[in-house]
């Protein structure tokens, strides 16, 4: 490696290491982990029987998944990707792409978790009772036994999974959906990629066999053409109107995150237009007039900060304009300005009030369900048709216990903080116990 290139790693997370603490620093954050599961009743343990059904369903998997490729759309040949963080235990979601004469077609491919969790499991209850997976700095409470998680429910790179497709054939011109299939299939990954790596390949394409090691070259192409799809998307969003509080984002992370809102949308858009099903839909309502008005006169007094004229008329888009004009010293405190004002989204069966924030009349969550529930069951009512009767339930349930997962991360980081430790560090580059000796 040159000394240009050493450096290069340095500045990024797989280059500087794990933090280090010792023996006593890793006492006092287990405790304080410890008490804060009490206070938020977050069960970090998985019972036996959950335990021994993940087991059961981790074994002869690929015997299994040949015995299902006949039932399913095999998409093995298709040039097919993860991109993820570098220390992602769990590969849920993978993208496919082409571009066509008059469209580009799109596929979302999320794991097929139903497959292997589904009502009659014990890991469904589980499931049901932890609501999400909980991401604390260096720490993670899975939703999902990560025995099943990390295996049979992860998009590995070479070998065949199984999965559950979304694709969505979009209008070259205004990228509207011209047709949305949703349907199981088999797939097979070609790379795993991180976010670094992804935006090494944007920059340098002819890195992509050394990434590869020599595995599908025609990524380099791909991965071009997704982020020039992605950005289009992007664009078209914020147009629309809308709200982007992280205008900063890199290319790897805009693709990744405009991929899944396309697939959510597209996935909530047929539950509820095509098959006029209950679901659980994500709502966000939006603050009143007068507090739109709050958060904008905030931000408008800030040093360095101005609203453009034209753009009042719409907070959300005067939201975005001011973040991508003002100082980057003055970026946190127009997000919180804004935050303060916003109603928590919510899960619901019906989603009358669409999703604010997003802008959008319909939206819901299907890109992650090995850790979040409503991914989970929606899933099982795209799959069955079906609707649990206990929807209006497991949606409470849901939103309770992001509201709980978000409270409990946001103390624990406060924690870290006060005892002299980054949680963006720890998050990024994990941990490493040391001997003091």
């Amino acid at each position: 490696m040159s000394n240009e290139d050493a450096q290069a790693e340095a500045g990024t997370p797989e280059g500087q290491g794990p933090v280090e603490i010792d023996e006593e620093m890793a006492r006092h954050m287990a405790n304080k982990r410890e008490e804060l599961f009490e206070k938020f009743e977050i069960r970090d343990a998985f019972p036996p029987e959950v335990m021994e059904e993940a087991e059961a369903r981790t074994t002869d998997v690929q015997a299994e998944i040949a015995d299902e490729v006949d039932d399913r759309e095999d998409l093995r040949e298709m040039t097919t990707w993860t991109t993820d963080p570098i220390d992602a235990q769990d590969f849920d979601d993978a993208i496919s792409v082409e571009e066509r004469d008059d469209e580009y077609v799109l596929w979302v491919h999320i794991a097929d978790v139903t497959h292997y969790v589904n009502p009659d499991t014990a890991m469904w209850e589980e499931a049901v009772e932890r609501g999400n997976t909980v991401y604390l700095p260096g720490y993670t409470i899975h939703m999902l036994p990560p025995m099943l998680a990390e295996t049979v429910c992860s998009l590995v790179p070479n070998e065949d999974r199984l999965a559950h497709t979304v694709e969505m054939h979009l209008d070259k011109d205004d990228l509207g959906y011209e047709e949305i299939d949703i349907y199981k299939s088999v797939i097979r990954s070609d790379a795993r990629l991180t976010y670094t790596e992804a935006e090494r390949l944007l920059d340098e394409p002819e890195t992509a066999e050394e990434l590869l090691e020599d595995q599908r070259v025609d990524l380099a192409e791909k991965t071009e053409l997704i982020w020039n799809l992605a950005d289009a998307m992007h664009e078209q969003r914020k147009e629309e109107g809308s709200l982007v509080l992280n205008p900063a984002r890199d290319r790897a992370h805009t693709i990744i995150e405009e991929c899944m809102l396309k697939a959510n949308k597209a996935v909530t858009h047929e539950l509820m237009w095509d098959r006029g099903v209950e679901a659980m839909y994500r709502v966000h309502p939006q603050p009143s007039p007068e507090e739109w008005d709050e958060a904008l006169v905030e931000i408008q007094d800030l040093d360095g900060v101005s609203i453009p004229g034209d753009a009042w008329d719409d907070p959300r888009k005067a939201v975005n304009a001011t973040l991508e004009q003002a100082p980057g010293r003055q970026l946190d405190k127009i997000q919180w300005a804004v935050m303060k004002v916003m109603p928590r989204a919510k899960y619901m069966n019906d989603p009358f009030g669409g999703h604010h924030a997003l802008n959008f009349e319909i939206y819901g969550h299907f890109t992650s369900p090995i850790r979040r529930l409503s991914d989970l069951i929606n899933h099982w009512i795209v799959y069955t048709n079906d609707v649990p009767e206990d929807l209006i339930a497991l949606c409470d349930r849901a939103s309770d216990k992001q509201k709980a997962a978000e409270t409990c991360e946001r103390e624990y980081k406060q924690f870290l903080e006060e005892i002299g430790l980054d949680p963006s560090a720890v998050n990024n580059r994990g941990l490493e116990v040391v001997d003091e000796d």
